[in-house]
């Protein structure tokens, strides 16, 4: 049996697990490694190649970076190491030993909730939105996902994202209640550009969300994520499917 592995890189950790991808079903536990600072280009490769060898020879790997990927490469590094950006698939491939396919976190959340979590059986314009360091988003429709940065968007004077995300809720100490209202006024925000008919809120928070979803009071339906934090790592196995069979099709929609 084919292993394939989806890594998600977070700002203080790594995690990884073996994933069926024709049922998004984890295949042991959830292997993490701290990373209390940001890694420099080499040691962060050497921490990805350690945490994915763990788990033995893997037939394909996944990674989703917090990050903008475009053609195999990360070309931004915000609340990573700047040498995160240049980092790219060959790099990957030949520190782990394995196919690998790069891509971003919230997309991989966003094929995880849409395959296998809240939006499985929609084919209605969805938001997928992720909380934590900063906010993760990603547009699916129709089969199709496409990554997004609405993270950047002005609010208040500032990137939304140092606004409204979930590591705020923690340095401003707000309570769940004020956090909410922050999180309400950046859904009114992207409603008015994208005019989505259903969002799904993940990351951390979507386990805590009946202590903020009244704050929220979009046109859209708005849901929890179904697979809460390993979304991300089933995203990325999903994608990386693809490399068992040569198919790098799936690059644009779900498999």
């Amino acid at each position: 049996m084919d292993t394939v592995i989806g890594i998600d890189i977070g700002v203080s950790s790594l995690k990884a697990a073996p994933v069926d991808p024709a049922s998004g079903r984890l295949l042991g536990d959830i292997r993490s490694m701290a990373m209390p600072r940001p890694l420099a280009r080499g040691q962060l490769v050497t921490a990805i190649a350690n945490l994915a060898r763990s788990f033995g020879c893997a037939s394909a790997i996944g990674i989703a970076f917090p990050c903008v990927v475009q053609n195999g490469r990360i070309i931004t590094s915000d609340n990573l190491h700047r040498e995160t950006a240049g980092i790219d698939t060959p790099m990957l491939t030949r520190a782990t030993g394995s196919p690998v396919v790069l891509l971003n976190d919230a997309e991989a959340a966003a094929r995880a909730e849409m395959q296998f979590g809240a939006g499985r059986g929609r084919t209605e314009k969805t938001l997928v939105l992720t909380f934590g360091t900063g906010i993760g988003s990603a547009m699916a429709h129709d089969g199709v996902v496409i990554p997004c940065e609405l993270g950047a968007l002005p609010l208040r004077g500032d990137r939304a994202e140092r606004y409204a995300s979930a590591a705020c809720r923690n340095i401003a100490n707000l309570t769940w209640s004020a956090w909410g209202s922050r999180v309400g006024e950046f859904l009114e925000l992207v409603e008015g550009i994208l005019w989505p008919e259903l969002i799904i809120i993940g990351g951390g928070v979507a386990a805590q969300h009946r202590r903020f979803f009244k704050q929220l009071h979009p046109r859209a339906e708005v849901v929890p994520a179904g697979l809460r934090n390993h979304a991300g790592i089933v995203g990325a196995a999903i994608l990386a499917t693809g490399l068992l069979s040569g198919n790098q099709s799936s690059l644009g929609g779900l498999p």
